[in-house]
């Protein structure tokens, strides 16, 4: 294991219920209606932007950009309000955890969410500068569980260090919370945890590991029992 790479909401940031209460609002005002047991079931935890799409084709029979375009927008402005007064908490494993990788491995985000939402969400905190590479939303425009922001991730890591050997897919640790996350990273081909932060552990099976959380895991151990 050479790289870890995380998923945001559910896995770093503790703000997966924001993000879909704020996503049910907008799409209601679209018309089009996602109960949370749709949204982690049917839909699969897929990223706002790809469940959209989903939705909007299966009440219109196409996905109209523009419609498309102002429910992610409409989000992505209540989410901003909301955390404006109630800013988004990361879970408190994530500090000692994001702290001891740093020392041995690279690590990067790789995110449905928004840019801005990261950046706020990570501003201040120590964790911050450990991340080498951050790819959301905004970089990559084909969602979860297509592999597209995984493989850019990885293609975003060795630019930065160019020099042989570059990293593999193989050496990579992704750590999701979701099913759509976790199909991504395998068919990025690479290493997957899984944390039963979002989803029950018996949904999250296909993932080579389940853990409850990342308290008190050693990344080196996780390399052990993976690699």
């Amino acid at each position: 294991m050479r790289a870890i790479i995380f998923d945001f909401n559910g896995v770093i940031a503790d703000d997966e219920i924001t993000h879909l209460e704020c996503f049910q609002q907008a799409l209601n005002e679209t018309g089009l209606t996602l109960s949370k047991e749709e949204y982690y079931g049917t839909y699969l935890g897929m990223d706002e932007r790809t469940c959209a799409a989903a939705l909007l084709a299966r009440r219109d029979g196409t996905c109209d950009p523009a419609i498309h375009a102002r429910i992610i927008e409409r989000k992505a402005a209540l989410f901003h309000d909301h955390t404006a007064t109630h800013p988004a908490a990361l879970f408190p494993w994530v500090t000692p955890f994001v702290d001891r990788a740093a020392e041995q491995y690279r690590l990067a985000i790789a995110s449905g969410g928004r840019r801005e939402q990261i950046r706020s969400a990570l501003a201040g905190h120590p964790i911050e500068p450990a991340f080498e590479v951050i790819v959301s939303a905004d970089e990559c425009g084909i969602g979860k569980p297509a592999p597209a922001i995984y493989e850019c991730a990885l293609r975003q890591l060795n630019a930065k260090r160019p020099k042989p050997p570059l990293l593999r897919a193989g050496e990579c640790l992704v750590i999701e919370d979701s099913r759509a996350g976790i199909h991504a990273g395998l068919r990025a081909g690479m290493r997957v945890l899984a944390l039963g932060t979002t989803y029950p552990a018996s949904q999250l099976t296909e993932a080579h590991l389940v853990l409850p959380s990342l308290d008190g895991v050693d990344p080196a151990e996780l390399a052990r029992r993976l690699f």
